[in-house]
């Protein structure tokens, strides 16, 4: 490769592996998979060490990935959190023996799991977790206190501790609660996380901790980035000192000879399906601290340790069968029968084919054989048709729904299927367990399978069946006993006072989410102004797209969907109005905060804004009246400069307020 060409190519791997960092580490939305983007990256890394004067600062050879967001105060790291280098084979890990054993002839090893997840640093102070932080860009992070608390498995007090330590640990989502988190998800036809360590940093990252809790994050420590009280030399020493806390490591051993550990990867890769949680590789660290400490660091990378990735599994098997399953909204969903194939650990027979388009484009035919895997070893998905099936013809989608016989409609743009039948058995199923759900109108007692039995037994056709139910009706169930029915009259009764953004919701308008439904309720006050809302009226509320408010207004337009409501306020629901927004001199302005503000955290300052009628968004828009910025403000700032926004200081914001 000559000079010119080595430039022209970095050039373009760079600019494609910042764009996947920002979805990867900014978004929590990744299109491509980490081997995939380990490959591009050590392509770089080979390019730059062969014309070291093409290297640039920003390269993101360089410097770790993400960034400290705007949602948060952000948190300078006093040790820096590197990243690691990558080996994809065992040579490479033979090759990090050699140079290690250049500055210390006998090393010893650790060999960690390496988690997939999102990496974070904690800290105590006098044995009570004082603060917790992303890692950001290594440098600078998000303070993340308040989600890290309420993670059940991390220690607030510590017995017999420190006077400070600071931890690195990696919060995950265990399989069980991403599969939970992903169901409750595609229940209600939102989008779902597409592997657990995004399903993770997307729930580290919400705003309102009461939402991460519900998602039942855990988290493993794997260093000691400071300490002070106590003296340790050694890293498996400070691993040991960490359990003696109760602080949560995970497994971790001990080898003085790199086939050893190699053996130990293989071990880990072998059986990395039987762990509760993902891992994506294996850690290799120089146990000793003064070791360590000669061998020195990189720009990006220490040289004590090493990070051996597992290529993602592929199989073939057969296609089966394609099953089409009926959603809540009436979405008819393709998922394919397969062969049973061993994959990453789990048996695979099942995984869905997505929608009509996917199937199209991949021509995929009932006895292919088909190439799976696991996207980031957990959800199997099909890649490609490896072998034509003998005498195979093109899939048809069916043009009537296969629970209840009516027509199904495609719209113009859209890649769903729906069956036109709103009284559809599947779709009621569906729709009556996300009516009752948490987050909607909280019936507890009503799960799956008490729902079924009541469709079953035709009790009820409706959601405003549910509050036709009598103790009597409940009782005729089966293994329901006289308090159980008690409880679920009770908690039916209870839900008649839910807020109307609940109800909103639990109506289960295609669009119209959680977030979306309270924004919308904090504009009309009662369910007869949303009902006669026009679509420029609801897509003017910041926060709703026009798709948004057309499938709102088509909703109600419906004469089945008005009478429902009527029926619900018949039967006594009382759709409370959710609380108005403060008035005050920022009464319909909306503030945008950037940067770091000289005596006020960002929190401190929306606050102040909301508590004088204003309301805060994070992305700069026409709409926006003011941006607050402080000291390093970023692309807000820039934004807002070319759409005119005023820019206000922090002491202009406390003079307004005066």
């Amino acid at each position: 490769m000559v000079l010119l060409e080595a430039m022209s190519r970095a050039e373009e791997l760079r600019k494609e592996l910042r764009y996947h960092n920002d979805l990867y580490y900014n978004k929590d939305n990744p299109e491509i998979d980490d081997f995939t983007y380990d490959k591009m990256l050590r392509e770089l890394e080979d390019i730059e060490a062969e014309f070291p004067e093409i290297i640039t600062a920003d390269s993101p050879t360089q410097r770790v990935g993400g960034q400290a967001g705007e949602k948060f105060s952000p948190v300078t790291h006093s040790v820096k959190m590197e990243s690691l280098h990558d080996s994809f084979s065992f040579d490479e890990l033979r090759d990090f023996d050699r140079k290690v054993r250049e500055t210390d002839s006998h090393p010893e090893y650790v060999v960690e799991p390496k988690i997939d997840g999102l990496s974070v640093s904690v800290e105590y102070t006098n044995g009570v977790l004082s603060r917790a932080s992303t890692r950001g860009d290594g440098l600078v992070g998000e303070d993340v206190t308040d989600n890290i608390l309420t993670i059940k498995s991390l220690p607030h007090r510590l017995r017999n501790a420190p006077a400070f330590l600071e931890v690195r640990g990696e919060v995950y989502m265990s399989f069980d609660s991403f599969f939970e988190l992903v169901k409750r998800q595609e229940e209600n036809e939102e989008k779902p996380f597409k592997n657990p360590r995004n399903a993770a940093a997307g729930s580290l990252r919400q705003k309102d901790s009461k939402i991460t809790a519900q998602r039942k994050l855990d988290i493993l420590v794997f260093n000691i980035q400071r300490i002070e009280g106590k003296t340790l030399t050694s890293h498996k020493e400070s691993l040991d000192y960490l359990n003696s806390l109760d602080i949560p490591t995970a497994f971790y051993s001990k080898y003085d000879d790199i086939e050893d550990v190699i053996s130990e990867i293989e071990r880990i890769g072998d059986t990395r399906g039987e762990n509760p949680f993902a891992i994506d590789g294996a850690v290799v660290k120089v146990d000793s601290f003064s070791s360590r400490e000669a061998l020195g660091s990189t720009a990006k990378f220490p040289r004590w340790a090493e990070a051996y990735k597992y290529p993602p599994e592929e199989k073939e098997t057969k296609l089966l069968s394609v099953e089409i399953n009926v959603g809540r909204t009436g979405v008819l969903t393709p998922v394919g029968n397969f062969e049973p194939v061993l994959l990453a650990g789990t048996t695979v027979s099942r995984a869905t084919l997505h929608n009509i388009d996917f199937i199209r484009e991949k021509d995929i035919r009932v006895g292919d054989t088909v190439i799976i895997r696991k996207a980031g070893e957990i959800i199997p998905e099909v890649l490609s048709v490896s072998k034509r099936g003998e005498n195979t013809e093109e899939f048809s989608f069916p043009t009537i729904c296969p629970s209840c016989g009516s027509p199904v409609s495609r719209e113009d743009g859209e890649a769903a299927v729906r069956c036109t039948n709103t009284d559809c058995p599947a779709q009621l199923t569906r729709h009556l367990i996300h009516f009752v759900s948490r987050d909607a109108m909280d019936i507890e007692g009503l799960g799956p399978a008490v729902i079924d039995q009541l469709i079953e037994s035709g009790l009820v056709k409706s959601p405003s069946d549910l509050y036709k139910l009598s103790f009597d009706d409940i009782l005729t169930l089966e293994n329901k006993k006289e308090k159980s029915s008690k409880n679920i009259i009770t908690a039916i009764e209870s839900s008649k006072s839910r807020e109307l953004y609940r109800l909103i919701y639990a109506l289960g308008i295609p669009h119209i989410g959680l977030k979306a439904a309270q924004l919308l309720c904090l504009e009309f006050k009662t369910v007869d102004d949303i009902i006669g809302a026009s679509v420029d009226s609801i897509s003017s509320i910041d926060g709703f797209g026009r798709i948004m408010a057309e499938s709102l207004v088509q909703y109600f337009s419906l004469e089945s969907s008005v009478e429902l409501i009527n029926e619900l306020k018949a039967l006594g629901l009382e759709m409370t109005p959710s609380e108005q927004k403060k008035s005050g001199i920022f009464d319909g302005k909306t503030f945008v905060l950037t940067g770091t503000l000289p005596s006020m955290s960002r929190k401190e300052a929306s606050k102040i804004i909301e508590d004088n009628g204003g309301k805060t968004s994070s992305s700069v828009s026409k709409k926006t009246d003011y941006v607050l910025a402080g000291e390093a403000a970023g692309s807000k700032l820039t934004k807002a400069q070319s759409l005119g926004v005023e820019i206000i200081t922090e002491e202009q914001l406390i003079e307004m307020i005066k």
